[in-house]
């Protein structure tokens, strides 16, 4: 068995990769990372480095892939490591380059390790580390936002594990958005239906748009959008550069859902969603204005309805906000797992995670007595 480092996904067939990322997860579309590549969101100016790592057995076929970045800051992973980073530098010591697991940009939990069907990941994770670990000169090996079944391989090979909470809106069998309603505590559910008349006394029409029905005006105008939401909130036009959405309007047109606001047939503001066959990503929003609660709309209760219209089963609206727990959002627990190479700080931040663990649970104990739910349990 042995491992090979990509730094383009173009290095590995599309059919190759599709033969081991079968789901329909649509963070590890071969088309997904591609645009990311060859848009420009990605590569040495941007701080994400990609190293696929491609798994072949002794008879040379491929049998797993994994897709890892060398990054050279610690923006765009959610699962923030800034302390760890800081601590580096108070002792003078060089935190990065370091080599991350993670789908950039996005904090959403699914496959990051793809393996033929008669492999398993035990298998081939000692493998994929020690090839990396040989390759490059780095401070830790992180892996972000993974699954069960690889978190449990993970722990069971030392990681140190990290937490992250985020919140996840389930459909339980709702027959319509009034119906979801009507699982919440009177309080809550008038609140939200005053909100959604506010935006309809605005003027304001909501439009849903599939990805095949996005034209070259509607990527500009997001583009701007998007943009504009970066600048005002972080001081920079966003991570993602136009033609990495216009490569994802061509190739992904089916994973996307958008839920456009429109006043006098001009469209004003809009959330881009990504779906697989049960879930809703809610991935980037923008706006040419701020009206009131119109974020909300956009952002949470079209999803909710989406979810609920097309029987999708949860809605992943994105990282941070405990705001959404009021309005139907469920608090849950990611993770995340980290292999630091020997350190004088190592115990420190081995110690540091086992805190942060404890203090997320209790934390998350204590958002779930806030639930908008009659039935909290």
């Amino acid at each position: 068995m042995r491992a090979v480092v990509h730094s383009t996904i173009t290095s590995i067939s599309k059919a190759d990769w599709n033969r081991l990322f079968s789901g329909d997860y649509p963070f590890t579309q071969y088309d997904f990372l591609l645009a990311l590549e060859q848009g420009g969101s990605l590569g040495p100016q941007r701080g994400w480095l990609p190293q696929y790592v491609a798994v072949h057995d002794n008879s040379d076929k491929l049998i797993a892939i994994m897709p890892w970045f060398k990054k050279t800051h610690s923006y765009g992973e959610y699962l923030f490591d800034w302390a760890f980073a800081e601590a580096y530098e108070r002792y003078g010591f060089q935190y990065y380059p370091k080599l991350i697991n993670a789908i950039p940009f996005t904090p959403c939990q699914g496959p990051r390790l793809a393996t033929a069907e008669s492999v398993n990941a035990a298998d081939v994770l000692p493998v994929i580390e020690s090839t990396l670990v040989q390759e490059h000169d780095v401070s830790n090996l992180q892996c972000l936002y993974v699954e069960p079944n690889v978190s449990e391989v993970l722990a069971e090979e030392g990681w140190w594990q990290r937490f992250d909470i985020q919140f996840l809106w389930q459909n339980r069998g709702y027959s319509s958005f009034d119906d979801f309603l009507g699982a919440l505590v009177s309080r809550k559910r008038k609140s939200i239906r005053k909100e959604r008349q506010k935006v309809s006394e605005q003027n304001v029409e909501m439009r849903t748009l599939h990805g095949n029905e996005l034209t070259a005006d509607f990527w500009h105008q997001f583009i701007v959008f998007y943009q504009r939401t970066y600048l005002k909130r972080s001081g920079h036009g966003g991570y993602l550069t136009p033609a990495t959405f216009e490569l994802w309007g061509k190739l992904l047109a089916e994973h996307i859902v958008v839920f456009a606001a429109y006043r006098n047939d001009e469209m004003v503001a809009a959330s881009l969603c990504f779906k697989s066959e049960n879930t809703l990503y809610g991935r980037y929003w923008g706006c040419q204005e701020e009206l009131e609660f119109l974020h909300f709309e956009a952002c949470y209760y079209q999803g909710i309805g989406y979810c609920i219209n097309h029987n999708l089963s949860y809605f992943d609206a994105g990282a941070q906000g405990e705001h959404k727990l009021h309005r139907g959002f469920e608090p849950v627990l990611r993770e995340g797992f980290y292999r630091f190479t020997p350190s004088p700080l190592n115990d420190a931040i081995e110690q540091y995670c086992r805190d942060e663990s404890t203090a997320l649970h209790e934390h998350l104990k204590t958002l779930r007595t806030y639930l908008p739910y009659k039935n909290r349990g």
